[in-house]
Order: C-alpha cells, then sequence, then structure tokens
C-alpha cells in the first residue's frame, strides 16, 4: 500500500519541453499492475494503456508507470483507478487529451463469490480530444489491439 506515501502530480513534475514541435499520440501500453479491492481486499491484477496530445511538453515513460503505480498501489475501485489515472495526467500535463484503458482481473470475483476465473474487466476514461473527436478515440483503440 505504498500508493498511499506518494504524491502522483509530484511524479509528473518533470517535464521536458525539447520536443521540437512534436503534437501527435504519446502511448504507453500494458503497464502490469497489481491492486487490492476496496470492497474485499482481493487482488486486482491487470494491464493499464494510457495515451496523451501532448501540447508543448511531455513526460518520460517511466513516469507514467509510475503513476499507475500509485493508484494502483492503493486499496482501490477500478473505475476510480481508472479516472484517477486520467484526471492527474490532465492536470498535471495540460495535454489536449487523456485516454486511460484498464483491464483487470478481480480475484473476489474468480476465487469467491460467483468463481468465474476467466473474467476481466475493462474501464476507460477520456479527457479533451478524445471526448470531442472520435479519430483520437479509435486510433487510441487500434494502437493497444482493441
Amino acid at each position: 500500500f505504498a500508493g498511499y506515501d506518494q504524491d502522483p502530480e509530484k511524479i509528473l513534475q518533470k517535464t521536458f519541453d525539447e520536443v521540437a514541435g512534436y503534437s501527435e499520440m504519446v502511448t504507453l501500453k500494458d503497464i502490469r499492475f497489481e491492486s487490492f479491492c476496496e470492497h474485499h481486499l482481493a487482488p486486482i491484477i491487470g494491464r493499464a494503456h494510457i495515451s496523451y496530445i501532448p501540447q508543448g511538453r511531455v513526460v518520460g515513460i517511466s513516469k507514467i508507470a509510475r503513476l499507475v503505480d500509485v493508484f494502483s498501489k492503493r486499496l482501490q475501485v477500478q473505475e476510480k483507478m481508472t479516472s484517477q489515472i486520467a484526471n492527474t495526467l490532465q492536470k498535471a500535463l495540460e495535454p489536449l487529451g487523456v485516454a486511460v484503458l484498464v483491464e483487470g482481473e478481480h480475484h473476489c470475483m474468480c476465487t469467491r463469490g460467483v468463481h468465474k476465473t476467466s473474467s476481466s474487466m475493462i474501464s476507460s476514461a477520456f479527457t479533451g480530444d478524445f471526448l470531442r473527436k472520435q479519430k483520437f478515440k479509435d486510433e487510441f483503440y487500434k494502437i493497444i489491439g482493441k
């Protein structure tokens, strides 16, 4: 539960503006995470896919993975974690838009209750141009293989 001791916005403070005018989508996909369901204290194991459209500055890709770690290393609800990642990235970088898709296998559903071992939950959050322009959302889905 190390995520409670970390400030997600501080992780994204160091940015790079030497990008030679780069303004296309930046995507980091298949970011593995482990979390715990805040209702059942059972593991949630999955992958996050994140894109943003920079507006003059970018962040190191390891910082995006660390952002996922900060929120996943807390007791979580997947939908909340998805929104937290998108909103923090939007606030810290002020990009033209952010897209986040999280896929998680919830062990509270696999090991207890309905025992559905091969199911996974998908949640998404979009801001800016990803909400306003379908072409960006479509490109995001294509890049991540969805």
